[in-house]
């Protein structure tokens, strides 16, 4: 193989990036020095200024290249979907099976989005809303068909869901989507497809318009009498001690 074999480079490329991943997902992006890298890759620190000019320029990759495969291969996925609930469900089980692969890429995504300047954060926020939107097209067919089982429907022509309602589902389900890394164990909580089917259904059941399990919002207001929000300081455990 040539020394500037293109897939030569690509491969060291992603070693690299896989590396500085594992490295930034145990101390932090501050943490990591372009010398500790090449040390953790066996490299020399000018072989690594071979393919990075920078440790932000890391960064910026790693997070680049995650958020572009990510649609790739999501857009990819659902081609030959038609149904809204399994699409649905293909795409959940794309987004967990990529961060189930790659479960420091993950945290790196979400505790170092804003290390990055401006600039590069600005590339970086235009992927995260393409991947969104991605995710939202979905969620509106699956709100405007409904799920297909008998019993349950989606919203008439004049009943569509408000963009607001869309865009508050859509969040949710990436918020879920998003924190999978922290508590997620194959062996105990079984494998990507059953997560997968997991959260499919509490999304599907919740976002479809005649369902026996939703609520209106004027029937859950009785619920409200039962909170209290409490001060940060001088809570109830304080309270019981001046009392006694």
């Amino acid at each position: 193989m040539k020394r500037n074999d293109p897939r030569r480079l690509q491969q060291q490329r992603r070693k690299i990036l896989e590396a500085a991943a594992r490295f930034i997902a145990r101390n932090g992006y501050h943490g990591m020095t372009m010398r500790a890298l090449a040390k953790a890759t066996s490299r020399s620190l000018a072989t690594a200024y071979n393919y990075f000019s920078s440790k932000e320029e890391i960064l910026f990759a790693l997070q680049e290249e995650a958020f572009k495969s990510l649609i790739h291969a999501a857009e990819r996925a659902l081609e030959e979907v038609r149904p809204p609930s399994e699409r649905l469900y293909v795409f959940i089980l794309n987004h967990i099976s990529y961060f189930t692969a790659h479960a420091d890429v993950m945290r790196v995504l979400v505790h170092e989005a804003g290390s990055l300047p401006p600039a590069k954060r600005s590339v970086i926020r235009k992927l995260k809303r393409r991947y969104f939107e991605v995710g939202r097209e979905v969620l509106e067919q699956v709100l405007e068909e409904g799920c297909g089982r008998p019993g349950a429907s989606g919203r008439s022509a004049t009943d569509t869901a408000s963009p607001v309602e869309l865009e508050r589902i859509t969040y949710s389900l990436f918020g879920m989507l998003n924190w999978i890394y922290s508590w997620y164990e194959p062996k105990r909580h079984g494998d990507a497809r059953e997560l997968a089917r997991t959260m499919r259904h509490l999304i599907l059941c919740g976002a479809v318009k005649s369902c026996p399990a939703i609520e209106s919002q004027t029937e859950l207001e009785p619920n409200l009498e039962v909170i209290e929000t409490l001060p940060l300081v001088g809570g109830p455990a304080s309270r019981q001690r001046r009392a006694s």
